[in-house]
């Protein structure tokens, strides 16, 4: 079975979040749920991002990087639900060890942490269709995307 981190959204390390994380126990996974907001949770998206501007984004992504090195897992998956895509994403294309990631609800574009993907990294992003801010994202990335090519012909 596999060795996984798994980064908590924007709203904090909920109830939700750690049942995913039971639920990945039950089915015989080591799973470890970093605490990026020390404690906190929030009860709507707009507080947790509130609190996460006040924090910092790049602050963020290096507790996600340091909470993952100090945990000092061999062979490990690192998951990441929407604002917990950051590190795992950055961990996933960064760390010899990586096995995989599984990116819930967000991405960034490949190009933040490196040339291209690993190869032998296997990743998969899973966002609904009707996720407003997962779906802006995107297009905004698809629209960029397609002026770089523009530009490039």
């Amino acid at each position: 079975m596999a060795e996984v981190v798994l980064f908590h959204h924007v709203q904090g390390l909920t109830a939700g979040v750690v049942s995913f994380a039971e639920e990945l126990r039950r089915a015989g996974h080591t799973v470890h749920t970093p605490d990026l907001f020390d404690g906190r949770a929030f009860a709507t998206i707009e507080e947790g991002m509130a609190h996460a501007g006040e924090v910092g984004f790049g602050d963020l992504l290096e507790r996600g990087v340091a909470a993952a090195e100090s945990l000092a897992p061999n062979g490990t998956v690192y998951a990441g639900f929407s604002l917990g895509a950051m590190p795992a994403q950055q961990l996933a294309q960064t760390r010899a060890d990586a096995r995989g990631a599984l990116l819930f609800h967000a991405c960034l574009p490949v190009s933040e942490f490196g040339e291209q993907w690993p190869a032998g990294v296997p990743v998969q992003v899973h966002g609904m269709d009707a996720d407003r801010y997962f779906a802006e994202a995107t297009s905004k990335e698809e629209q960029s995307s397609s002026r770089a090519s523009a530009r490039a012909r």
